[in-house]
């Protein structure tokens, strides 16, 4: 690793500063109110030629890796996008990208792989399952091969942009897991265009992040042509845990860039309001909790960078990536915690903000994956026995 800016790198960095100053804390603030899907500022990442970070460059985008986007994301995050920041970005630039970069057929390439760098097409990921839960190797979502199609039948939830997205990658069982040796078998990847009538989607009513919907999403009788597979049949698994990865280096990139943002906002409060005749910043009450986890986020920031350069290198990376998101995100939520006692009371009202990215940022310990699964996934990797 070199710790040495590079031009690119100082471009992306400022490029994403320029777009979070036009698309700040009251664009998001009235979006939220709102519910509505900013399409401005998706417009404004394809100018920035942040949807193609990772495409390479034969196929319109920019031919860079996960260091870049997670620069870009915790910028804007820090800089006034809040979680939108990485939101916008993760499932289509990020995992959709990656997962057809690395194992699309030529013709996947082709057809997806320039619309994602220019905006023009947006994916949604179909992971999660109402009873499956964090446990994915139980996924009922069956694809029964028929002919030169597959039929997918079932149900997933919590599916977000599933409501606006052209297409969805979707995971499913191609045979049933008591039929394989391990549970990593058997499982498939589609390409599936979203305008399909036998899919079916339901927005959830949700705590946060309301300028994008998340979903409940039912397939019945879907019938998908065999050759809008990702991947090998049976071999999904694979594909899937690659595009897992960048999307825990984004959540990592999430966390400390709204902790940063609410830091950076009550250190500035801080510095402004007075009681008993001084900045409130003055007292060590109020500054050194801050401070502490500022200093969490750095620490944090530099194992994302971690994370994502063995990512870019082809390097085994789970355990890092898992490092980052669970440190990230622990550390952001402090940060915006204490920023918000900072503020008192006006933490509390939504013209400071502060209380949406508190609501934003506890989502992070929710997903990609819990906090308890990220743990796990380390704690077996020092030598613990598995606990799940």
């Amino acid at each position: 690793m070199n710790f040495e800016s590079t031009q690119e790198r100082e471009m992306i960095r400022q490029t994403a500063a320029d777009v979070a100053a036009e698309y700040g804390p009251e664009h998001w603030r009235e979006k939220e109110r709102a519910g509505e899907f900013s399409e401005a500022f998706w417009a404004e990442l394809a100018d920035a030629g942040f949807h193609g970070l990772l495409i390479p460059e034969e196929y319109e985008g920019a031919g860079m890796g996960m260091q870049e986007m997670g620069l870009a994301m915790e910028t804007l995050c820090a800089e006034g996008c809040g979680m939108a920041g990485t939101w916008y970005l993760v499932l289509t630039a990020g995992m959709a990208a990656v997962g057809i970069r690395e194992y699309g057929t030529a013709e996947q390439k082709e057809t997806y792989l320039p619309d994602i760098a220019n905006g023009k097409r947006n994916f949604s990921i179909g992971i999660t399952e109402p009873e499956a839960g964090t446990n994915t190797l139980n996924v009922a979502t069956k694809a029964e091969k028929d002919g030169d199609e597959f039929v997918l039948n079932g149900q997933k939830a919590w599916i977000t942009f599933s409501d606006r997205a052209e297409n969805m990658i979707i995971v499913t069982r191609t045979t049933p897991r008591e039929e394989v040796d391990r549970g990593t078998d058997g499982i498939s990847l589609f390409i599936v265009d979203m305008d399909d009538p036998n899919i079916d989607v339901s927005p959830i009513e949700k705590h946060g992040i309301n300028y994008s919907k998340s979903c409940e999403v039912f397939l019945e009788n879907v019938r998908v042509p065999a050759e809008n597979m990702l991947g090998d049949e049976d071999d999904g698994w694979w594909v899937l845990v690659d595009m897992l990865n960048p999307e825990r280096i984004g959540f990592a990139a999430a966390g400390t860039g709204i902790g940063k943002l609410a830091a950076n906002t009550a250190i500035e409060y801080a510095n402004e309001r007075e009681v008993f005749d001084a900045p409130i910043g003055s007292h060590q009450g109020v500054s050194f909790p801050i401070t502490k986890a500022y200093a969490q986020m750095e620490t944090a920031a530099l194992m994302r960078e971690k994370a994502a350069w063995r990512y870019d290198q082809g390097e085994e990376c789970g355990y890092e990536t898992n490092v980052a998101k669970a440190t990230a995100v622990a550390a952001g939520i402090e940060a915006v915690k204490q920023s918000m006692q900072a503020f008192g009371g006006w933490g509390y009202a939504t013209e400071y903000d502060v209380e949406r990215w508190w609501r934003e940022i506890n989502l992070t310990r929710l997903a990609p994956v819990s906090q308890q699964m990220a743990y796990n996934h380390i704690s077996q990797q020092l030598g613990f026995p598995k606990s799940y």
